[in-house]
């Protein structure tokens, strides 16, 4: 299904009951030509971009949990190009380019917001970091600018430019093409546009080693244990002591039960486990609850 207003309007007013899912969930084959591990940001573009750009389609995703829960998951969403070397610009503004109109070539609302990037300048160090950067970035094609403290408050309102204060903003660097994506999004947009294109994407599937010949190419059949599929079923934290650099944690944890329920869609398994956190004096420095839900 191509998303358009019409399409959404239409699945909003079947309450969604027609709605496919977003990618295939398919059985793995016993070979591919290409083997991506991580179905995360990387793992899912690498994917999509081979199909799109080179036409390999007999290609493997594989995930050890759900579909972006790694580091896509928790990453901070920033979007910008205005790094110093030369090299990291020139790649990080090619990808900025390909993040104005990614919405539009995957039929997915990635949410990029170009809004800003605001660095804060803070003491003369912070002010000559951040002029070094402007002025490479300009000379290299890269739009990226010097703002005094009342030019970035009239960009960004909220700002405390107050002289008095702790970090007292003395300057800041401005790149008005940055911005904010949702990184969810992001994932679940390659990997419905790499399926739509035959990339078998698979979950819940850990690589636990590589075979390789004596030449020292991969050799061997494939093997992909199914495992339960997986979701996060909450986690919550209490914190009783402050943790500082060079201590030492020491981490248990324990399964606290195992239930099984009955849902509307079938049975499932609810595990719940806690996490206690110790440093080096055997104080109690943190605690925490987590849950997950597994159904065959």
């Amino acid at each position: 299904m191509r998303f358009s207003f019409v399409n959404v309007a239409l699945q909003a007013l079947k309450h969604n009951s027609g709605c496919p899912e977003q990618w295939r969930n398919p059985e793995p084959k016993a070979a591919y030509d290409v083997i991506i591990i991580g179905a995360g940001g990387h793992g899912l573009a690498t994917a999509y971009y081979l199909a799109k750009e080179h036409g390999l389609t007999n290609v493997a995703v594989l995930e050890k949990g759900w579909l972006g829960g790694g580091n896509t998951g928790r990453n901070t969403t920033i979007i910008r190009s205005n790094y110093l070397w030369e090299e990291s610009a020139a790649l990080y503004e090619h990808a900025l380019k390909l993040w104005e109109g990614l919405s539009q070539a995957l039929n997915y609302n990635v949410m990029y917001s170009p809004r800003g990037v605001l660095m804060l300048a803070h003491n003369t160090h912070d002010v000559q970091v951040g002029k070094r950067h402007v002025h490479a970035n300009r000379l290299a094609g890269v739009d990226n600018e010097w703002l005094t403290p009342e030019e970035a408050k009239a960009f960004c309102p909220i700002l405390n430019i107050a002289r008095d204060v702790r970090y007292p903003v003395i300057g800041a660097a401005l790149q008005r093409r940055g911005g904010t994506a949702r990184h969810d999004a992001v994932a679940w947009g390659y990997a419905r546009a790499a399926s739509a294109r035959g990339i078998d994407i698979i979950q819940n599937c850990e690589v636990t080693a590589i075979r390789r010949d004596a030449s020292g190419a991969v050799s061997g059949g494939l093997a992909f244990p199914r495992a339960p599929k997986r979701m996060a079923g909450g986690e919550s934290f209490q914190f009783h002591l402050p943790a500082y650099h060079r201590d030492e944690i020491e981490m248990v944890r324990t399964i606290e039960s195992i239930v099984e329920k009955q849902g509307r869609s079938g049975k499932f398994v609810l595990v719940t486990w806690h996490t206690v956190y110790r440093n080096q004096d055997d104080e109690l420095v943190a605690e925490a609850s987590t849950s997950m839900i597994a159904r065959p």
